[in-house]
């Protein structure tokens, strides 16, 4: 049986994404105390694979898994799940909002709700915990002051035996979340919808260099879903460069992509080439294959008519 380590406690945002991925249902979820502690234990071959966030659509990049991802495991990421965040105020019953002194949440959930609880409980103060099901189990079972409300989603309200105060608080209705899983080896065949994450590390900062990397992308005809900068930790200035792109390895256009910025950079580290988030890969690929056969049949026909 496949096994599949996600942040938990039961009851968090990330088994609540796990848990749409319908042909996972056999798999044994195992949940464990931080993104890090779900990266090492991959890492380690513990569990076979690991699911984490990668990015939020309010607050960005989860920096601490990206910078896990490109300095300390060579793991791959084998599908990504973007996942609707509906963040709630929840508490004890019979609780109130007047009743609520402080609030108990993981840091990016409370950063999500920050409008929303500088507004309504301007005098609370914020805790951090490991995950926002830790934040609501602690709740449930009393184990923190009166007066404590913790944010989280539904699903651990009906876990931890707590009431939804207040619903749908995030500053944005748009809230979502980037997920995805990652494991030791393996990379899954091209679906047509697929995508592809590299590092590229440059020789020197030199003028223009990222101009350069972009150009790789831009000849081809690759389009961009992410680009962001992360410190390399070798001194200030010193920046690696995090890229998804629309394709795969399989790919020639890719491969060639990928071949040509190897060669011209100091280091790419590959990150995985995997199905993109949505319903649309088998249409998509149908199409590309089409593309291909008539541009490979037009190019076949011109090369025929070369004097040899």
């Amino acid at each position: 049986m496949t096994r599949i380590a996600f942040l938990g406690p039961p009851g968090t945002f990330s088994e609540e994404a796990l848990l749409s991925q319908r042909d996972l249902d056999e798999a044994e979820l195992v949940p464990l105390a931080s993104f890090p502690e779900v990266l090492a234990t991959t890492t380690a071959g513990d569990v076979d694979l690991g699911f984490v966030g990668l990015e939020n659509s309010i607050e960005g990049t989860v920096r601490m898994v990206l910078d896990a991802l490109i300095f300390d495991h060579d793991l791959l990421i084998q599908r990504e799940v973007v996942w609707r965040v509906s963040q709630n105020l929840l508490g004890p019953p019979g609780t109130s909002i007047a009743d609520v002194r402080r609030v108990l949440s993981f840091p990016d959930a409370a950063a999500q709700c920050k409008g929303w609880l500088s507004r309504e409980l301007p005098h609370a103060p914020v805790v951090a915990a490991n995950s926002t099901a830790e934040a609501a189990k602690l709740v449930g079972e009393g184990a923190v002051e009166a007066g404590t409300a913790a944010l989280g989603p539904a699903l651990a309200a009906k876990l931890y035996g707590l009431d939804v105060l207040a619903e749908d608080i995030e500053d944005h209705p748009d809230n979502e979340t980037r997920f995805v899983i990652v494991g030791r080896d393996g990379i899954p065949a091209p679906t047509g919808h697929d995508k592809t994450s590299i590092v590229c590390f440059q020789h020197v900062d030199r003028p223009g260099s990222l101009h350069a990397i972009l150009g790789q992308f831009s000849a081809r005809n690759l389009n961009l879903t992410k680009l962001a900068s992360r410190p390399t930790k070798r001194g200030l200035g010193h920046y690696c460069f995090i890229i998804d792109f629309e394709g795969h390895v399989d790919d020639e256009v890719v491969a060639d992509c990928l071949r040509d910025l190897h060669a011209s950079l100091a280091d790419v580290k590959f990150l995985g080439s995997y199905p993109a988030a949505g319903d649309h890969g088998p249409a998509r690929r149908r199409d590309a294959e089409a593309s291909w056969r008539a541009a490979d049949e037009w190019i076949s026909r011109i090369r025929g008519d070369i004097d040899r």
